[in-house]
């Protein structure tokens, strides 16, 4: 196979160019945190524990060192650190010393010569547990003498408490015409990467820590390994490689700080880690269930007037940046509406669960999936188009939104809907509907959305970008932000290549390291090209100034001006000569080939009416993408099974810069989006999950998905680079509620408890059906 022509011509934004990660990765050279081996390793697992909340009373691991082929067993004792971990409280220990809080806690860590060695060794572990009495839901966590997950935690079982009103707040629902009210139970989502969590670590012979691991935040990593485990941040080093799927489910330590402790103990061999599927489904993050209930009004003239939320989600037992997926649920409950009046309040609560955590839309989506379906239950109420009431509310630039905050940044709502309404799948709607066959309903539903970009007020949002002219005259891109497959590493290229004007063949790309590349903060918020891409512009626009000016010196030419950088050369126009690139470089000095710049992004400094019970982060925003979407649906009536047939989405996240890279984003937030509105259901029963695998965790297949046709709606953003803003997590909002009103368009039901299975939809149907003949 030789590679594409097109990889020799200059680079340019605007256009869908081959991702510079795509040959390596489509001809296996690629080496993701799972494909690191080496000779004379170690594999090392973890015992876990098998209930949900109870003391640790006896650990005891000599029979698993007895196993032959084992070289070491630790436990919290060879622990040297704070043996804790976490973002904002750190509150989740890499080996239990005291207290189980969930099921598949962490215990004790072997280090074995091969996995079957290993997973003897794992077996002959005794552990003595004495239960204590658990909290497996919002309820029981805040009832009065509820057992604490956290004894030292100030506010009991509350990890964070937040309410927001603007206007009349809580009394102005009571001034409406019309109100509609509803209340919706959210499933947890498993984040079901390709790649699960892996890592590999080793010592170095000054004893430095290296640790290689699939992680969106390797910096972040590094502060709370060296902290956990009681080592100085000098002597550690973690790099990321691409990552084979995150989602926010690696945005915080997986296996890192274990990683780190089995090599301190390995006697000088590389340690590997590799979580297996039922191990990931077991100890890693899921999407927080809750339960959102909604009172949403409108006056006589079909405005929405008030609104009052009431939001409780269910963190599991550790931190895991729950407050701040509270805070931005919170934020988006309103949506992208005109409302005076607004009284929002959440809860995110530990409970003895299966542990809760990022993951893509943080938050949003369980808000979205309430709002949007009352929005459309109040468009029936006053017999309105679903599209024309949404115009009628969205909010433009200028307005302030649910929150209280001025929309000072490019908004593009009423475009999308615009584009939606434009469109043969509205506009056409009717005749396809009535096409449907023998037992079978079709509807059409819509849904809008809103997603703010970046960390908030609070924590610094900010990306520092090195840029190197080598010399032999290529041009090297070091990134401090992971690549978790959205495309954003190869888009870096494109936008050095374009503003240096050089083609693909000749950019080198450094991947995540924290000895070679600058913190970048993590590759999450829908922030990662917003703010790096300003500081890579920095340093390109840098570099290329000294590159004439270099050329200009060796020329005795008057000016810089009189140059152009062209494909691996400089070329002086009056004279038509051409210097060769690296020729050039040559003659600079390391620290002239070598540019950084510093950007950070700028914030909403707007108050917001807030009480909390606790500090959470991110909140509030000033910049948003916007979108709008349609689902057509074909509903089965003897099987309840609800099939997606067309969809289109039609999104405003500012200029694009590789439409290839951002329609696959648009489409794979809205196959996320579907599997969370109809397949997907991390079951858990007491604590225990009853969905251990894919053979029981249900996902959708390529079979599943529709037809998606993605519009761009191309404001420019003032404050992004090339005039872009973030599309990562946008897409994922709006998926649920569009297929939920598109079936209530159908079939005239709407399923309180998500996602909306076949058995859910069939006895909804019942129901109607029984209701009608009695």
């Amino acid at each position: 196979m030789t590679k594409p022509e097109s990889a020799s011509k200059p680079l340019q934004i605007g256009v869908s160019v081959p991702r510079a990660d795509g040959w390596s990765k489509i001809t296996g050279r690629e080496r993701y945190a799972a494909d690191y081996y080496g000779p004379d390793f170690l594999w090392a697992g973890v015992k876990r524990a098998d209930m949900s909340h109870a003391l640790l009373r006896e650990l005891d691991v000599e029979a698993a060192k007895a196993v032959p082929g084992v070289t070491a067993v630790l436990t919290h004792r060879d622990v040297k650190g704070s043996n804790r971990q976490g973002v904002v409280f750190k509150n989740q220990p890499v080996l239990v010393d005291k207290k189980v809080r969930r099921r598949g806690d962490a215990l004790a860590l072997v280090l074995a010569e091969n996995r079957e060695v290993l997973s003897t060794a794992l077996k002959a572990v005794h552990v003595r547990l004495e239960p204590l009495p658990p909290v497996f839901s919002v309820e029981e966590a805040t009832m009065e003498g509820a057992p604490k997950v956290h004894e030292e935690h100030p506010t009991g079982n509350i990890l964070a408490e937040l309410t927001v009103s603007k206007g009349n707040g809580k009394d102005g629902i009571d001034e409406c015409t019309a109100v509609v009210e509803a209340e919706f139970e959210l499933p947890r989502q498993e984040h079901a990467y390709m790649e699960t969590e892996a890592g590999w670590a080793y010592l170095e012979h000054d004893g430095r820590l290296v640790i290689v691991a699939s992680t969106q935040s390797p910096f972040r990593d590094r502060s709370e390994v060296a902290e956990a485990l009681g080592i100085d941040i000098g002597k550690v080093r973690i790099t990321a490689p691409y990552l084979g799927g995150g989602f926010g489910g690696k945005d915080g330590c997986t296996v890192q700080s274990l990683l780190g402790l089995a090599a301190m103990h390995s006697h000088g061999r590389p340690v590997k880690m590799w979580w297996d599927r039922e191990e990931s489904f077991l100890a890693g993050v899921k999407r927080l269930s809750g339960r959102v209930r909604y009172r949403v009004g409108t006056n006589k003239d079909g405005c929405l007037h008030a609104l009052q939320c009431e939001l409780d989600l269910d963190n599991g037992p550790y931190e895991h940046l729950g407050g701040e997926v509270l805070a931005l649920a919170v934020e988006h409950a309103g949506g992208p509406y005109r409302i005076p009046h607004v009284w929002i309040h959440g809860r995110c609560v530990y409970t003895n669960n299966p542990a809760g955590g990022p993951f893509r839309g943080f938050g949003a989506p369980q808000v979205v999936a309430g709002l949007e379906q009352v929005v459309d239950m109040l468009a029936d109420r006053l017999n309105m188009d679903p599209v024309l009431f949404r115009m009628r509310n969205a909010v433009i630039r200028g307005d302030r939104n649910p929150v209280g905050v001025t929309l000072t940044q490019s908004t593009g709502l009423l475009e999308c809907l615009e584009q939606v309404t434009r469109h043969p799948l509205w506009t056409e709607r009717r005749e396809w509907k009535r096409r449907a066959g023998a037992f079978k309903k079709r509807g059409v539903g819509v849904a809008c959305t809103t997603h703010g970009a970046g960390y908030g007020p609070i924590i610094p949002d900010f990306a520092q970008a090195l840029i190197k002219l080598t010399p032999e005259g290529r041009i090297t891109v070091t990134c401090g932000v992971p690549d978790m497959g959205q495309g954003n590493a190869a888009t870096f290229v494109q936008i050095a290549g374009h503003l240096l004007n050089q083609s693909a063949d000749r950019l080198d790309l450094v991947l995540p390291d924290t000895d070679h590349t600058l913190p970048s903060c993590s590759s999450a918020a829908s922030r990662t090209t917003y703010t790096y891409a300003r500081a890579l512009t920095g340093a390109a626009e840098l570099l290329k100034k000294r590159i004439l000016e270099q050329a200009s010196l060796l020329m005795m030419a008057p000016s810089p001006d009189e140059f152009r950088l062209l494909p691996g050369m400089v070329r002086h126009l009056p004279s038509g000569k051409d210097l060769p690139l690296a020729m050039v470089a040559r003659t600079m000095s390391p620290s002239q080939r070598e540019c950084t710049y510093h950007w950070r992004a700028p914030v909403c400094r707007e108050p917001v009416r807030m009480e909390s019970v606790s500090t959470v982060f991110g909140m509030p925003h000033l910049l948003f993408s916007y979108a709008a979407h349609l689902a057509c649906v074909e509903v089965d009536e003897l099987t309840g099974r609800v099939q997606v047939l067309k969809y289109l989405a039609a999104t405003d996240a500012g200029s694009v810069i590789n439409p290839q890279l951002y329609e696959q984003q648009v489409q794979g937030g809205i196959v996320q989006g579907l599997g969370y509105g109809l397949y997907e259901d991390y079951v858990v029963d007491r604590g225990e999950g009853q969905t251990p695998d894919f053979a029981t965790y249900i996902l959708p297949t390529s079979m599943d998905v529709p037809d998606m046709e993605s519009l761009r709606v191309e404001t420019f953003e003032e404050t992004g680079p090339f005039g872009l803003k973030g599309v990562g997590e946008i897409c994922i909002n709006a998926p649920l509620p569009a297929v939920a009103n598109a079936l209530a368009d159908a079939a005239g039901v709407r399923i309180s408890r998500i996602p909306m299975t076949p058995e859910r939809v069939l006895d909804a149907l019942s129901r109607i059906q029984s209701e009608k003949t009695s």
